[in-house]
């Protein structure tokens, strides 16, 4: 096996502490050891990563005593802090987190198989993503520095912390997802306690130092474990004020059955999608084949953003089908760090095989693997299959599948394809290949109202990370970008004066003195 020394892993790294009221606690219990389903052998074998803390309850639940303590109640230091210093804490953590690019990005190989090109990629987006957060939430404060006078009243209006969230990031991006939540649930003044997904978890250990050094005790605190060992308590306390989870619904809903406070909980989530392609007669099929294979099989699949299932229109059904299955053969298969790869190692072990079951179902109901590699098997790995012609009585059809499978349903009717994603539970995006605005205009104006994105001749995506990124029905509560995300982990808030001269004087003397960090026209630049 012939690994680059710079992503050799030459020893085991044991994360043997967890973070909780601003310490670094060492770990004595019981331990998971962390696999790589990539081997570092000739002869396959999976290979050690390390261990990481498997916390029970009772240290779950002190974990959330000290997030409680420091936002104690709307009172602690954290959520009453001035603006500008919670931005310098925020300013001093990626600056700390910039230096551990190197071995975060190696475990995101390792950990989760991402390609090295998107790995730095997931690394520097997240990067931008913090400071573009801090930028907004700068422009946001400017905006809050006055007051407003309607009908007598004086009113300075500004955006106020939630509580205490609870912070459960997904392994597919289990950097830039995860920061996506803890970011701006904590610059906006919440504390907060996370975990970890199970897969990409070790990656994450760099970070805690600089976690620990740049906020104030309690503020952030990281747990690890099962989430039904650790996270179901938590919520049972009834303390949890934001459940912020990108994940699966399943996982979502048995979360907030937990809470015996249901209209205290607000919720940010990022669920599966079933986000369809649109190949209309008229599309540029070179176009449209090199954005689907994109949309499809990006990360092998393992997106809530992926194409999920094509539908192909029958006047152009055999031309796509050949070209397209052509080009899913070519594709490069090998580990992350290797040049020009796309298709990477799967991080679940029983991954394959539920790709296989997929696959034949699919088959008992009539579909066939139209690509000649499609299905061929190795430990690590199954190659994507093309499979046509898809009907609505396969799992393949209903599923969210996350993994290299790729369902193709022929269409003939519009109005019939428009009933089908309208009647699905999910409405994330939509991809719409096509040239001619007679029909794209009217499908566009239907599109808009089942899902939150419609992608012109393009595969669907999360970013830029500025623009909106939520979903209808059961794809996602709340809106994720860096703009509306602040928003999300916040409630407006604000205090009123009637115009009479002793307020207004009171109000004067506020604002002079400096002494409250609500009450303030400063100006950040």
């Amino acid at each position: 096996m012939n690994i680059a020394e710079e992503f050799e892993i030459k020893e085991l790294l044991h994360q043997d502490t967890y973070l909780s009221n601003g310490e670094l606690i060492t770990w004595n219990g019981k331990t998971d050891e962390v696999f790589s389903t990539i081997s570092s052998t000739d002869e396959y074998k999976p290979t050690q990563l390390g261990t990481v803390p498997h916390m029970d309850k009772d240290t779950a639940l002190e974990v959330l005593e000290s997030a409680c303590n420091a936002y104690a109640k709307g009172q602690g230091v954290w959520p009453t802090m001035k603006v500008a210093d919670r931005i310098s804490c925020m300013e001093n953590f990626v600056e700390q987190m910039k230096t551990k690019r190197e071995v975060v990005v190696k475990y995101l190989m390792w950990e989760i198989g991402k390609s090295l090109p998107d790995s730095r990629k997931e690394f520097d987006r997240t990067v931008e993503y913090i400071l573009d957060t801090i930028e907004d939430y700068k422009q946001l404060d400017r905006d809050s520095a006055k007051f407003h006078k309607k009908d007598g009243v004086y009113a300075h209006i500004r955006r106020g912390p939630l509580g205490v969230v609870l912070c459960l990031g997904p392994y597919n991006y289990p950097l830039n997802e995860t920061f996506a939540l803890l970011i701006p649930a904590l610059i906006m003044g919440n504390t907060v306690v996370f975990k970890p997904a199970k897969h990409g978890v070790l990656l994450l250990s760099p970070l805690l130092e600089a976690f620990q050094k740049s906020f104030p005790k309690g503020v952030v605190n990281v747990i690890y474990g099962r989430g039904r060992e650790v996270a179901a308590p938590i919520m049972q306390t009834g303390r949890i004020d934001v459940l912020a989870l990108i994940g699966n619904s399943k996982s979502a809903i048995a979360l907030q059955d937990q809470h015996p406070h249901k209209n205290r909980l607000r919720l940010v989530l990022g669920l599966e999608a079933k986000n369809p392609g649109i190949i209309l007669p008229d599309a540029d099929l070179d176009l449209a084949i090199e954005e689907c294979i994109s949309g499809t099989l990006s990360f092998n699949g393992q997106r809530c953003t992926a194409l999920k299932i094509l539908y192909v229109h029958e006047d152009v059904q055999e031309e796509f089908n050949k070209r397209f299955a052509k080009r899913v053969d070519e594709l490069k298969y090998g580990n992350p760090w290797k040049e020009g790869v796309m298709l990477t190692p799967l991080p679940e072990p029983n991954k394959p095989d539920y790709i296989q079951e997929l696959i034949d179902d699919a088959k008992k109901y009539g579909a066939k693997v139209i690509n000649e590699r499609g299905g061929a098997r190795s430990e690590n790995y199954i190659f994507p299959a093309v499979l046509f012609p898809v009907t609505e009585e396969m799992g393949i059809y209903k599923e969210e599948q996350f993994g290299p499978v790729i369902p193709i349903k022929p269409f003939n009717s519009i109005e019939k394809l428009l009933d089908e994603i309208a009647d699905s539970n999910y409405g994330q995006q939509v991809s719409l290949f096509g040239t001619g605005i007679e029909k794209i205009a009217p499908l566009i104006d239907t599109l808009v109202n089942l899902v939150c994105r419609v992608n012109l001749n393009s595969s669907c995506q999360r970013g830029p990370d500025v623009f909106p990124f939520t979903g209808r029905k059961d794809s996602a509560v709340g809106t994720l970008s860096v703009h509306d995300a602040l928003r999300s982990f916040s409630i407006r808030t604000f205090v009123a004066s009637k115009d009479k001269a002793y307020n207004n004087e009171i109000l004067r003397n506020l604002l002079d003195s400096k002494s409250s960090n609500f009450v303030s026209t400063d100006y950040l630049l």
